[in-house]
């Protein structure tokens, strides 16, 4: 039988996760209960608020004296996500489920996010209808906004709270389809504007044996890439489309994390590396955009997303940043670098069009690129099918090098 490990302050949310853990084994799934308040809980746990604190280093008691809740919730996250590793090593964690506000999916958050991908991790929470992203970080958590606060059972709370016991309960029972074969993995970066290059690069890796693992440059899915990289799943990076460091240098809405385009460098794997989308910055709707840009390149890409050009110094920063990045890759590094437009809006006669700016982007790179990375300048933009091959192509042979 699959077991559902539901993880919260079982001192002020008791009531509401017995009627969850009850609906979860109406459903057919055995239910460990893990105590994360530092009070005496209002439901009988299968792991207690000692142990967990006891994980973390820390006295649950102790906690609780000190009155201090931000350090008792850190200590209790901590400990939270110890215990539900060890669980889950153990063959007891199947999936895992918390509901509450922003305490309880801060700590059940710390825990899911140490657990590997593909396991079901469901959050129901107050906090799930704004920024989720401190939450979630790089995982597969699914949030769920509870609509009403987790106080009582209620008319709406018991909808609320059945439904998640259906769908983690669900997500448990699933089977997932056997892999028939374990072809190398190569991670590919892409956005809309770079999306016929990297479709097409994909269909050429895929040609040559591979599978290829495309991520959507949000901010978030360069790190879910890197991560994977991290975790020992990849071959090579593709990383066509370089577009979130741009947010991250001017302040768009998608901005990389910190290590963007260092994890293939340090880990040594093959890289193949582009400059895709480097030509804007992403905002939200038109009224969106902080008044400082007025004045600015501006493009309405859809009534929720503003696209705007980066600038000849802009540029030249984000050529200078990459360079650093990957003059320090300890593997074999390639660059690739489209002559003719880093993205389907600011190849000639498009409205991110800006010969002075990609100028500036060549010359921050050679600023600081090294010679361990070798450099591939075409004479086309990156779109075209000959660039997605020519990267496609490099990969494959700077992977079977490497082998």
């Amino acid at each position: 039988m699959a077991t559902v490990v539901l993880i919260g302050t079982l001192d002020t949310k008791g009531h509401e996760y017995g009627y969850l853990r009850d609906r979860l084994r109406e459903q057919g799934v055995d239910v460990l209960l893990v105590d994360a308040g530092v009070f005496e809980a209002q439901v009988e746990p299968d792991v207690s608020r000692q142990e967990v604190a006891e994980a973390a280093g820390a006295d649950a008691d102790a906690l609780a004296a000190a009155g201090d809740r931000g350090a008792a919730v850190s200590a209790m996250a901590a400990g939270a996500a110890v215990v539900a590793k060890r669980l889950h090593d153990e063959g007891r964690l199947d999936g895992i489920a918390a509901v509450g506000g922003s305490g309880n999916s801060s700590i059940a958050a710390a825990a899911m996010r140490g657990l590997p991908v593909g396991v079901p991790k469901l959050i129901v929470s107050t906090v799930a209808s704004g920024d989720t992203r401190p939450y979630m970080g790089a995982s597969d958590v699914t949030m769920t906004y509870s609509v009403v606060d987790i106080a009582g059972i209620n008319q709406i709370s018991s909808r609320i709270l059945t439904n998640a016991a259906g769908a983690i309960a669900g997500m448990v029972k699933a089977q997932a389809p056997p892999v028939e074969s374990a072809k190398p993995l190569v991670t590919a970066s892409m956005f809309g504007v770079t999306t016929p290059c990297v479709t097409r690069a994909r269909e050429r890796l895929e040609e040559l044996g591979y599978e290829v693992l495309v991520f959507h440059q949000t901010g978030t899915g360069g790190e879910s890439m890197e991560e994977l990289m991290r975790a020992g799943f990849i071959a090579g990076s593709l990383d066509a489309t370089t577009t979130e460091l741009a947010d991250e240098l001017v302040g768009g809405v998608l901005p990389a994390y910190p290590g963007r385009l260092e994890a293939a460098g340090e880990l040594g794997l093959p890289q193949v590396v582009s400059l895709g989308a480097l030509d804007m910055v992403n905002f939200g709707p038109r009224e969106s955009v902080p008044e400082r840009f007025e004045g600015r390149n501006l493009y309405v890409h859809n009534p929720t997303i503003t696209l705007m050009r980066t600038t000849p110094e802009e540029s030249r920063e984000l050529g200078r940043r990459i360079g650093r990045k990957l003059s320090g890759a300890k593997g074999p590094t390639a660059l690739f670098v489209p002559l003719r437009g880093v993205s389907m809006i600011a190849t000639e006669g498009q409205p991110f069009h800006d010969a002075d700016a990609d100028a500036a982007l060549l010359e921050g790179l050679r600023e600081t690129l090294g010679e361990n990375v070798e450099v591939h300048e075409l004479d086309t933009d990156v779109n075209s099918e000959s660039f997605a091959l020519a990267m496609a192509d490099r990969l494959d042979e700077m992977i079977r090098e490497a082998r």
